[in-house]
């Protein structure tokens, strides 16, 4: 467990028991928490079992149904999972996977003193977050602004010794499309592109000229970087006495025609 704690990036969080029992060295967090849930949900085996409201096994030959004890799985819009928790120590706690409009959101309520104080909690948490917030397709506004970026700006790039004069740029890929932004900080998005404007050969393919940075105030949201789609080669002699000869050659014909 702490080895995958370790791989998945989480820094406040270690586990000592396998049961879960309050233990000094046994602890995480509730952001850490969302990113374990996250991650487990991807199981579809364990997004099954987290969504089913009850299920009936045989003891013995005789049926007994189990019941989720999670109390919003069934009863509030969208909720698909996780767990409920108790100890002493941490008190009655709740995450929450819930799914509208295609979109999922995970809630994590630790500490309560009551399971109607964790639920209460859990769904003002939840609805606000879909009141307030609104889904935007940050891979489109950044793909729309690289486009405008490469008509306008990207043909002023002076490249220094460059054999090639006409250079294809590509937009770093990014696995985050869709965003949750409140509804009232969507007018103060903006896009900031930094590039340079002067390069020397030789570059490589892949080689990083620029970013697009989407930011709300002064937090940058998400970062691509600009690429280079192909080699750029540098001039060697020959093609500096390929160009003077040609240079050469229009001067010859120009003052003969004049």
């Amino acid at each position: 467990m702490n080895q995958k704690a370790k791989e998945l990036g989480l820094n406040s969080t270690n586990f000592v028991t396998p049961h879960g029992l309050d233990e000094k060295e046994h602890y995480t967090t509730a952001h850490e928490l969302a990113l374990i849930c996250d991650y487990a949900l991807k199981n579809e085996v364990f997004a099954s079992i987290v969504n089913t409201k009850t299920y009936t096994i045989t003891i013995n030959g005789q049926p007994k149904t189990l019941s989720n004890t999670n109390e919003l799985l069934g009863n509030l819009n969208g909720v698909n999972g996780v767990k409920t928790g108790f100890t002493n120590g941490a008190g009655r706690c709740l995450v929450t996977s819930t799914t509208r409009n295609g979109h999922q959101i995970i809630c994590v309520v630790l500490g309560a003193d009551t399971k109607k104080i964790r639920t209460a909690d859990s769904i003002k948490l939840i609805e606000y977050a879909f009141s307030n917030y609104e889904y935007v397709n940050v891979k489109e506004k950044l793909d729309n602004e690289f486009k405008n970026w490469l008509q306008q700006k990207a043909p002023n790039i002076h490249y220094e010794k460059a054999k090639q004069t006409n250079q294809q740029y590509e937009l770093e890929e990014s696995n985050i499309t869709w965003m949750p932004i409140l509804k009232n900080q969507q007018k103060d998005l903006q896009i900031s592109i930094d590039y340079k404007t002067s390069i020397e050969a030789p570059q490589t393919k892949g080689e990083n000229i620029g970013q697009l940075k989407l930011k709300l105030g002064e937090e940058v949201l998400l970062t691509r970087n600009i690429l280079l789609k192909q080699d750029v080669d540098k001039k060697q002699i020959g093609d500096y006495l390929e160009q003077f000869s040609k240079n050469y050659c229009k001067y010859v014909l120009e003052t003969i025609w004049n």
